[in-house]
């Protein structure tokens, strides 16, 4: 199974932008559906973005229209770019495949919004 690697959380005040990068360790061209989840504090992990190999894109209502998913098959790498934020996507935002596969999960990279 592919291994990821999540960066480019941070601390970003309301109403601000972050980009996440995810590094596969593998080629991810053959895989079907790549997404981010996220897991804030006490909370379920969830899936907000989702994007097929062909280029097909879904995400949760809650960041529709403020997060964008997509991904470089060439580079082996999945981006999220975040506009808009809100104290409410504080968490850890992590990288997968789609459905999830416990054995590929990374560190996570911490998005903290907060005034």
């Amino acid at each position: 199974q592919v291994q990821l690697v999540e960066s480019g959380g941070g601390l970003v005040h309301p109403g601000g932008s972050l980009r996440l990068s995810c590094t596969a360790s593998g080629s991810i061209a053959s895989i079907h559906a790549m997404g981010w989840y996220r897991q804030a504090p006490g909370k379920e992990r969830e899936l907000v973005a989702a994007i097929t190999s062909g280029g097909y894109a879904n995400e949760v209502d809650s960041v529709k229209g403020r997060f964008t998913i997509s991904r470089d098959n060439t580079k082996n790498m999945v981006y999220l770019q975040m506009n808009s934020l809100k104290p409410e996507d504080t968490a850890v935002y992590y990288c997968n495949v789609v459905p999830y596969n416990d054995d590929s999960w990374g560190q996570g990279t911490q998005v903290t919004v907060s005034s």
